[in-house]
Order: C-alpha cells, then sequence, then structure tokens
C-alpha cells in the first residue's frame, strides 16, 4: 500500500492528522465540555414511562479510583521502552483506567466503582512495523494484547481480559493517523487505522472528497475500528457499510504481515479482506485501510414523514428499498421514539401519541428528482410528509445521544441501546419478541422498562432494528441488565435475526455466535486463529469466547 517512508506513489506528501479531538471523558461519553444536564421535558416524562427513581451516588474522581499495579515486571517495560520510547510506553493509572473498556452501559456503570480493572500498560506505536514488533514482544513474553481505537465499543470488545496470560496491555492506535495515499484516478484513500473519523473526512475534503461514514461514535471512532467491527453509518443507504467501502488493508498478525486488495473484482480465491472485516482484533491489528471515496455532495435535501404506526412505516421503507427512491439516510422511529422525540422538543402533551415518523435525507447528485421518487413511493404507503423540520432537528443532533444517557444515568435512569437485523417478513416478529424480552427481564427483578426502536438500516431483503431501554438503576443493575441481556439474545435467535447489525461481537455477544453461523463456522475461526495467533495473545475471549490457549512466556 504506502512504503515506510509514508510517500505515496505520486510524490505527494503524507498528510498528517492535526490536533486531536478533546480526550473522551474517562467515566462517560465524549467532550466533557459538552456533558449535558437532563432535559427538563425528559425529566418530566420519566415518572410516566419507568416510575419513580431514586439518584444514585455519585462516582469517584479520578483520582479516588484504585487498579492493581502493573503485573509488567521491569524487563517487559524495558522491552517495550526500547521500541517506542518511555513516553509512549504508559503504566500510569490514569492512562490505565482510560483504557479500561468501551463506552457500553455496563462499561460505565463500572467506570463508577473505585476498584477498577484495567490494562497492565498502555502502548502508542507509531506504525505497521511497530505495531508488529509489539505484537512479537507480546508473544514472547506471554502478555495478551488488546488492540484500541476510538474507545467507543458497546459490546465488551475493550475489556482488559489477559485470559491465560499473565499479562495484559492496550494498543493504542492513536499516534497512527493521517491520510496517507490518494488516487485520484481511482478514487480510493489509504487512511492509517487510527485516524478518526472527522480527521478522515477533514482529510479527504481537502481533495474535493469524501468517506460519508457516519455511525453516531462518529467523533471518536477510527478507520480502524469501523473496519474491525463491521460499522454501518447513519447514511448507509446511500453510501453502504463500512465493509462495502473497504477496498484493500494491512493487517499485523503475532506471525505475519498482510496486504490484501490487489485489484477490484478479484476471483483470486475467498476474498481474505472480508476474514479481518469485523474480527475485532482476535486475529491481528488492522493498521491501514484502503476505501472508496466520492466527491464531497454539492446539494441536500430532506423531508420528514409520519405514518400511523410502525407497521405502516416498515412498509413504506420496504418500497423503497426494494423500488429504489435513492434516499441518502432513511430511518423510521416507532410509537414511543417519536412520543419521546416530540417531549424533547417541548410537546409534552404529545408524547406518548400515536404514529410513527421518519427522516429521509438526499445528497449529491439529483437530490431532486430522487427525494420526488421516494415521497412517491412513501406517500403511496400511507405516509404524511412534514416537511424539513425534523428531519433538520435530527440531522443537527445525531451524534449527541450519548451525552443523554449520561445525563440519565446520573439521574438513576438504566439506559443502553442494542440492535439486530432479519428479513422483512421476520420483521414484525423479531420487534415484538426483543420487546417482550425485555420488559419480562426488568419485570423480573420487579422494574419497569421503556423501550424505544427505530430503522436505521434498510436492504431490499430486509432492516435492522435499533432498540433504546430505559429503566429505574436499581441496586445491582449490571446484574440486573446481564439477566435481562440474555433473555434477548435467545429471543433474537429464536426470531430469526442476527445477534448483531452493526456493533460487532465483542465479548458481550459471543455465546450467541455459534447459534448464528454454525458449529462448523465456529471451527473456521478458531483455526483461523490458531494460525495467526498460536498462543492466543490478541484480545482474548472476544467473538470466539473464552478460549485457554497454552501461551508461551520465554522471559519473565
Amino acid at each position: 500500500m504506502t512504503p515506510e517512508n509514508g510517500t505515496a506513489p505520486n510524490d505527494r506528501n503524507v498528510e498528517v492528522a492535526s490536533a486531536p479531538a478533546a480526550p473522551m471523558r474517562w467515566d462517560g461519553w465524549g467532550d466533557p465540555a459538552r456533558a449535558e444536564s437532563l432535559p427538563f421535558a425528559v425529566r418530566s416524562l420519566l415518572p410516566l414511562v419507568v416510575g419513580r427513581v431514586r439518584r444514585p451516588p455519585a462516582g469517584p474522581v479520578l483520582e479516588d479510583v484504585h487498579v492493581e499495579a502493573t503485573a509488567l515486571t521491569p524487563d517487559d517495560i524495558a522491552a517495550f521502552t526500547a521500541l517506542l520510547g518511555a513516553q509512549h510506553v504508559r503504566t500510569d493509572a490514569e492512562s490505565r483506567i482510560r483504557h479500561a473498556g468501551g463506552r457500553s452501559t455496563p462499561d460505565l456503570l463500572r467506570r463508577r466503582q473505585t476498584a477498577q480493572s484495567a490494562p497492565d500498560a498502555v502502548l502508542q506505536p507509531a506504525g505497521h512495523d511497530e505495531v508488529a514488533a509489539c505484537l512479537r514482544i507480546a508473544t514472547e513474553r506471554g502478555l495478551a494484547v488488546i488492540p484500541f481505537g476510538g474507545g467507543t465499543s458497546v459490546v465488551g470488545a475493550l475489556e482488559p481480559e489477559r485470559g491465560a496470560h499473565r499479562g495484559v496491555v492496550s494498543l493504542d492506535l492513536g499516534r497512527m493517523s493521517g491520510l496517507l495515499q490518494y488516487d485520484a484516478v481511482s478514487a480510493e484513500a489509504v487512511l492509517a487505522a487510527g485516524t478518526s473519523g472527522p480527521e478522515a473526512e477533514r482529510l479527504l475534503a481537502g481533495h474535493g472528497m469524501e468517506l460519508g461514514h457516519y455511525p453516531q461514535s462518529f467523533r471518536y471512532a477510527t478507520i480502524g475500528g469501523f473496519a474491525a467491527a463491521r460499522s454501518s453509518g447513519q447514511n448507509s443507504a446511500g453510501y453502504g457499510r463500512f465493509d462495502a467501502m473497504v477496498t484493500g488493508i494491512r493487517v499485523a498478525t503475532p506471525t505475519g504481515d498482510l496486504e490484501l486488495g490487489r485489484a477490484p473484482g478479484s476471483a483470486a480465491g475467498p476474498d481474505l479482506i472480508r476474514l479481518f472485516l469485523g474480527s475485532e482484533g482476535i486475529f491481528g491489528v488492522i493498521t491501514e485501510v484502503r476505501v472508496r471515496v466520492h466527491p464531497v455532495p454539492a446539494e441536500r435535501l430532506m423531508e420528514s414523514w409520519s405514518f400511523p404506526d410502525f407497521a405502516t412505516g416498515a412498509a413504506a421503507l420496504r418500497a423503497v428499498a426494494q423500488h429504489g427512491g435513492g434516499p441518502t439516510v432513511i430511518r423510521l422511529s416507532d410509537e414511543t421514539e417519536t412520543g419521546v422525540s416530540l417531549a424533547q422538543v417541548g410537546r409534552i402533551g404529545r408524547a406518548l401519541a400515536k404514529g410513527a415518523s421518519a427522516v429521509t435525507v438526499f445528497e449529491g447528485d439529483d437530490v431532486a428528482g430522487r427525494r420526488a421518487r421516494t415521497a412517491e413511493l412513501l406517500q403511496g404507503a400511507g405516509g404524511t410528509s412534514l416537511g424539513e423540520g425534523a428531519a433538520e432537528d435530527w440531522l443537527r443532533t445525531r451524534f449527541d445521544g450519548p451525552y443523554l444517557r449520561d445525563a440519565l444515568l446520573d439521574a438513576g435512569v438504566f439506559c443502553e441501546t442494542l440492535e439486530t437485523a432479519t428479513t422483512w417478513s421476520r420483521l414484525p416478529a423479531l420487534r415484538e419478541a426483543v420487546t417482550a424480552a425485555i420488559k419480562d427481564g426488568f419485570s423480573e427483578v420487579g422494574r419497569k422498562a421503556f423501550v424505544m426502536c427505530h430503522v436505521s438500516h434498510v436492504y431490499p431483503t430486509g432492516a435492522s432494528l435499533y432498540f433504546t431501554v430505559l429503566a429505574p438503576l436499581g441496586s445491582d443493575p449490571l446484574t440486573a441488565w446481564a439477566g435481562v441481556k440474555h433473555r434477548v439474545g435467545d429471543a433474537i435467535m429464536a426470531a430469526g435475526g442476527t445477534i448483531s447489525h452493526h456493533h460487532a461481537v465483542g465479548r458481550d455477544h459471543a455465546p450467541w455466535l455459534s447459534e448464528e453461523i454454525g458449529e462448523t463456522g465456529i471451527r473456521i475461526l478458531a483455526a483461523v486463529k490458531r494460525e495467526l495467533d498460536p498462543h492466543g495473545v490478541m484480545n482474548p475471549g472476544a467473538v470466539l469466547g473464552p478460549a485457554t490457549p497454552a501461551p508461551v512466556s520465554t522471559k519473565a
């Protein structure tokens, strides 16, 4: 892909990332300066939907959090220091705590405890060769490795699990950021894996291009993370999922390197690129990603819609997906999510009103024609146009939802999301099964749950379902949620859904992977892992679940 000196074939200088975004809040989401208090409208609505809640005690400040002393020996630290430099081998408590997990609600609840698990060190390589060397050192010394991008995983993929190893290190790819190569003729770009979403778009915009991948985690998630988790952004109807954008990758594994993606449309055996997309660091570390890019859209139009109910709205979205209306974004909120959205803009009296709502956005060429075709399909399926207002509101605030989650936790309300997908014919039953599993699970522990759902990704044959769950926090929310989550996983499998549409597998969904892909599928993945990572140092327990290969440690 790109020579180690960082020079692209056209002799352009590599574009290096500018100053990073504000560091992620250590015990919550995003920029601490953007943290919000709970809006009055939401506070007023909570007693109606989950009953009375009790505000929990404040969590500890960072300085009061206790982590055990690092398990790394002075020789371990010296080996990594000789490779990376002392400033890029961090064993201080703050660095370790900031890499102690992702941003699921259970992750954040654990951050509110005084004693926490954390990796034994944080390593910060500057490029592919340093990543490969870190993996060799870790293998030699019997240390597990957890690749770390933006820290936005919500499925337990970043837990500092050491498995059978004597220690675990977090491999932070943040120094590996930048546009390494841009091919204007082919409309391809090579990005370092640690490049954040905003930085990637800034660098591509300098060439009049964009990637157009905007998951809710966009402000912090990285290119490598998008690839490792098979991310799907909010513009997927127009530009596709991230895995559809990838044309090549560079990977470092404990037993060797790969550069994949020689030519488009290759039939030279199974597509090994797809093997690493969604692998979540269990085979190795994705260090560079080549992606297709497109011109920055010159135009944007949007329109919001109302439907009598969710079923009518889902049928309308199916018509668009199967008959080609051409939206860049199309999403449908059910009656409960629509009501809460109305409450947040001050329409509390309509907060529990009937009716579902949809948002459509059109970017690029022929936006007026595409909007007209989509409008004809939506109207013909029972939709009523509401103009641009609600769509504009959604577009303006689409990355801010996690800040509200933090405010709800502070107020004593458990708030979590989960997602799945299935075919159009199974969609109603899957939605009903998941909703029932959530409500029944919380009811068993004496709590009332409020469940919202939306469709944010559509395909000709099916769609995703994304659920948001509210319930009183209670005295032991982690145990309560573990029971609910298990019930939901079983319900998804029984109803013909996938255990994950875009959040990935991590450790949280690993118990259901064998049911989804079969025992033969698990044996295939396990065989690949044995070949590329024979000592099991890469992200133990993620995706494939607990495993205890005999670690080899030649040094202590």
